[in-house]
């Protein structure tokens, strides 16, 4: 796959070895990969053998203004980015604050960020296509589709339509004795409120016994163990189970409760009421003010953003970030997802428990137990970001048929059922244990013209990380490796790499480049505002030997799934998908 050193010496191997040198990029230094598990599927193995290698470099919206805010900045940025041979750019034009940088009819500009000006009578998209295209690099636009706002600084269109926001399914923590009476808890371990009971763990933080109070001990499995007046501190200290709590009641109605249920041998559960709120009501919850991707008059929104850009401007393509997703597990569960999912079911539904519902331990975390209706309704948020992809593919070609469209995730798949994007292909084969036939045929990858998953761990291959003894999944190799085999010859697969990571480290940051283009078809560079000026000469020294981009190579894609579609029908199947798993969060 990458040549073999041994053979290329002459020395016939029956067994060569697993790990060997590799140079993708045979300007720097080679690393050691898996010549095992890379390099597997045409898309890979055509690219490698065309020379082609996608080498990207983002721009992001907000953190890069003073760069790009004249036409001067950015005919100089462009030529510099030209020089040191990256061959497509990503330039973020709507930024999760729904914010946009060029002259909109439809969404607000971007004006000011942390102090950073854009003019309002200056449109940056204009010059960036231009002068990309005179330097001839690709020009993909980057979009934030389900992200209107910016809850730490509460900036965005999301805050004006409350109506469009996520609904979050939240819970209220209770306490009930199983035949119907219940009693609110306070949210915190140790942690009292007013006219709650309190759960907690360590006596030592336990309140102090105060007249009228009254306190419990539970064992782990529930059943109370006896019960003190005054809340039982000072003279008389109730001892905590092992892996049980101690519930205090402050005087009045929490107390009584506890008096009247709490009776030694008789059973306390942990459970939880269901609570419906507003994105913009959690602004701790997350970063982005997500909005309903099943809301119609969002996707009409979102979808007009991509038609006035791809008409207006000649992009190579338009991009969408991380951010076309649901908010987590527990979004969307607002009345107009319900009807749309009760539609599809062709029933009505105990809401949310038929979905699923959140449960409560006594150590106060939550857990998720799954209901009647649980993978149904996993695909058929699978399939809401599916047929999006596909209304967005629809208005490229009628404006701009060339254009193309590609898609950033995050790269640990595992996780990415809980945000509802399926960017496998639908034919891939894995041992997920969501992956459902249902689940499966959602997959959107053979909608993309390349794929771009965000590998942003510092070790960089399987190699160096059995050599660490962590983990070989949070790898850039491989992560890159995953995408590459979920992909299944449906797209271009490239590896994006944080450039945060290898500050001050320009021999680890060489090492991410081989790594990123020895798993995938290329490699993505996230961000040009991550201190890059240090590292523009190992830019320069790996891309030295220029390459055309997979997704700049016209008709090379559709060959490939052309190729791949017959192998299949011949029964030549891929080999097993070898999953090692990511940590949760990378590249989000």
């Amino acid at each position: 796959m990458f040549g073999l050193t041994a053979l290329a010496a002459g020395v016939a191997l029956s067994n060569p070895p697993r790990f060997e040198l590799a140079a993708p990029l045979p300007t720097i230094p080679s690393v050691m990969l898996d010549t095992y598990a890379n390099g597997v599927g045409l898309a890979i193995q055509t690219a490698r053998s065309m020379n082609l290698q996608a080498r990207i470099l983002w721009i992001d919206a907000t953190a890069n203004i003073d760069r790009y805010n004249t036409e001067s900045k950015i005919k100089a940025l462009v030529a510099k980015i030209k020089d040191v041979g990256f061959n497509t750019i990503v330039f973020d034009v709507k930024p999760i604050s729904g914010q946009v940088v060029y002259p909109s009819k439809i969404a607000p500009k971007l004006r000011e960020w942390r102090g950073q000006t854009l003019p309002e009578d200056f449109d940056p998209l204009g010059p960036m296509v231009r002068e990309a295209h005179a330097d001839g690099l690709s020009l993909f636009v980057s979009l934030n589709a389900f992200s209107e706002g910016h809850q730490l600084f509460q900036v965005g269109p999301g805050y004006e339509r409350k109506d469009w926001q996520t609904v979050l399914y939240d819970t209220e923590p209770i306490i009930e004795d199983g035949s119907g009476a219940k009693f609110p808890l306070a949210a915190k371990l140790n942690v009292p409120e007013a006219d709650k009971i309190e759960v907690c763990t360590d006596v030592g933080k336990a309140p102090r016994a105060e007249a009228g109070a009254f306190a419990v001990t539970l064992r782990k499995t529930g059943e109370v163990v006896d019960g003190f007046e005054g809340g039982g501190l000072g003279a008389n200290v109730p001892t905590l189970p092992k892996g049980g709590v101690i519930l205090y009641g402050p005087p009045g109605e929490a107390a009584d409760f506890l008096r009247l249920h709490g009776a030694p041998g008789r059973p306390l559960q942990f459970d939880t009421l269901p609570v419906f709120v507003p994105i913009g009501e959690r602004p701790k919850s997350q970063i982005p003010l997500m909005v309903n991707p099943n809301s119609p008059e969002v996707q009409a929104y979102e979808l007009s953003i991509a038609r006035e850009v791809v008409k207006n401007y000649d992009v190579d393509g338009i991009l969408y970030d991380d951010r076309l997703r649901y908010a987590g597990l527990s979004a969307d569960f607002s009345e107009v997802t319900r009807k749309q999912f009760e539609h599809e079911l062709g029933k009505s539904l105990k809401w949310p428990d038929d979905v699923f519902k959140l449960t409560l331990n006594p150590d106060l975390t939550r857990g998720v137990r799954p209901g009647q209706y649980y993978d149904q309704w996993m695909a058929f948020r699978a399939a809401t970001l599916s047929g999006f992809v596909s209304k967005v593919r629809q208005i490229v070609r009628e404006e701009r048929p060339t254009t193309q469209v590609g898609l950033y995730v995050g790269s640990w798949y595992g996780e990415y059922p809980a945000l509802g994007n399926n960017y496998a292909a639908p034919d891939t084969e894995a041992g997920f244990w969501f992956l459902t036939p249902k689940y499966r045929k959602t997959g959107l990858a053979g909608m993309l013209d390349f794929l771009i998953s965000g590998c942003y761990y510092t070790t960089a291959t399987i190699y160096d990380a059995m050599g660490k003894n962590t983990p070989i999944g949070a790898t850039i190799e491989g992560a890159g490796m995953l995408s590459n085999r979920l992909a299944r010859d449906e797209t271009w697969t490239y590896c994006g790499i944080s450039l945060e990571d290898f500050r001050d480290n320009p021999n680890g940051l060489k090492d991410a480049l081989q790594a990123a283009c020895g798993s995938t078809e290329g490699v993505m560079v996230f961000d040009l505002s991550h201190n890059i000026e240090p590292m523009w000469p190992v830019f320069k020294q790996a891309f030295l030997q220029p390459r055309t981009a997979p997704h700049a190579a016209a008709g090379v894609l559709m060959d490939v799934r052309r190729r791949r579609a017959h192998l299949d029908a011949l029964g030549q199947r891929l080999p097993p998908v070898i999953l090692t798993a990511g940590s949760a969060g990378t590249g989000q």
